[in-house]
């Protein structure tokens, strides 16, 4: 399997807006967020179902999706924090964080076609991160 656009980021190749990392996991925004917060929590190793995870690394992406919900709490006034977990977009597991109000929010669409608001993605990523 090559590396996914995920592996590149890991390995720093491909810049993103980080927002949490540790030895097993990474968090990044996404380029075009559905929501005022929506995170994205990548196991390190790269597999393209979460349930073929080694043990410790599915325990290892479950926590960090734990603290990155529990982060956009404490900074995003927002009803609920809620996670996706879709895989048809990327050829690596990883889970959606996403902070909504509505539930047509949560189900909303990556708008791909929209330009990329570098600015307001930075801004957030130092808002969420720690």
């Amino acid at each position: 399997m090559s590396d996914s656009i995920f592996t590149r980021i890991i390995k720093g190749e491909i810049p993103a807006h980080k927002v949490y990392e540790d030895d097993k996991t990474i968090s990044f925004l996404p380029l075009h967020p559905i929501a005022k917060a929506h995170v994205l929590v990548v196991p390190k190793i790269q597999v393209d179902h979460f349930e073929e995870l080694p043990e410790a690394d599915y325990q290892a992406l479950w926590q960090t999706v734990h603290k990155v919900a529990k982060r956009m709490k404490e900074v995003i006034p927002s009803k609920r924090v809620g996670v996706q977990v879709i895989g048809l977009d990327v050829p690596h597991a990883h889970v959606h964080v996403v902070a909504f109000d509505t539930i047509e929010q949560f189900r909303e669409n990556e708008a791909n076609d929209q330009p990329i608001d570098d600015e307001a993605l930075a801004q957030m990523a130092k808002k969420l991160a720690f």
